[in-house]
């Protein structure tokens, strides 16, 4: 007899683990997407706070400036990341050879068109000037930079 329980008690388990699998199938897919919900909102939450962040420190510098006094350059241009990268891809250039026409190197290029770092006051006059070029002055501008340097 000590055969047969253990082949039935063997038998109870296996059933047992089967219908446990089956009732926590639904149970694991939705903590599957419970997370992937999650990390979605943990990302915004973070993107929300750097933009915030950027909205803080710009008002910051336009009180600064306002109040130092030392913003004799004009209006600031209007600033956008998706700008730079449009006006790049248009003038076909690197992001090396735009941030040399803008006076900065490429890294802050990338910088500049990811969102993550926005130009001061002196490089965001250097780049206003710069995105009204077209294709040819840009070239143009390029090879004087090299004959210069």
């Amino acid at each position: 007899m000590p055969n047969l329980n253990a082949v039935l008690g063997e038998e109870i388990r296996r059933l047992a683990r089967k219908e446990i699998k089956v009732q926590m199938k639904p149970l694991s897919e939705a903590v599957s997407r419970y997370r992937s919900d999650i990390a979605a909102l943990k990302k915004q939450n973070r993107d929300l706070e750097r933009r915030l962040n950027q909205v803080a420190k710009g008002k910051a510098t336009v009180v600064k400036t306002a109040a130092g006094g030392g913003g004799d350059e004009g209006p600031r241009p209007r600033f956008s990341p998706a700008w730079v990268k449009k006006h790049r891809d248009k003038l076909g250039l690197s992001a090396a050879d735009y941030g040399a026409l803008a006076g900065v190197t490429g890294l802050t290029i990338y910088n500049w068109e990811k969102g993550t770092s926005v130009p001061r006051t002196k490089q965001l006059h250097a780049w206003g000037e710069i995105r009204t070029l077209g294709k040819r002055e840009a070239v143009k501008r390029l090879e004087a930079m090299e004959e210069a340097g």
